[in-house]
């Protein structure tokens, strides 16, 4: 387990960037804490070590965005894994891209076995602790 201290979202970002380096695609990657603790925040820094050149925004009302080698999933709004089997997300982790998902409890059964988990911890205002 390794533990990072940002003091800053342009330090979760960078920290993210590097992480990004220790993905491969296939790799599904939970995005875990809080409301607002900075896991979109993270996704945006992953998705920059990546060379995604476009915006990052959390996907809460579309569930999941493409983005170049990755997918971003939301699923704040998902009320049980039948209604993401409706939606068709588990498909999207056969797709070799590398996944990045927020709120994956919410698809927990769905989800394939050694996925990589990053839990984002607010520690204050502006402080993250970001735990791999």
């Amino acid at each position: 387990m390794a533990v990072f201290l940002s003091h800053s979202p342009e330090e979760t970002r960078a920290w993210a960037e590097q992480y990004a380096g220790t993905l491969s695609a296939g790799d599904v990657v939970l995005l875990e804490g809080e409301m607002g603790a900075g896991k979109t925040v993270v996704a945006q820094g992953i998705a920059r070590g990546l060379g995604v050149k476009e915006d990052v925004l959390s996907p809460t009302y579309a569930y999941v965005n493409s983005y170049g080698p990755m997918f971003h999933f939301d699923c704040y709004r998902i009320e049980n894994e039948r209604q993401a089997m409706e939606l068709g997300l588990y498909d999207y982790f056969d797709a070799g891209k590398i996944c990045l998902v927020e709120w994956s409890e919410n698809i927990r059964g769905l989800l394939p076995d050694g996925c990589k988990v990053v839990t984002v911890k607010k520690v204050s205002e502006t402080a993250r602790e970001i735990v791999t």
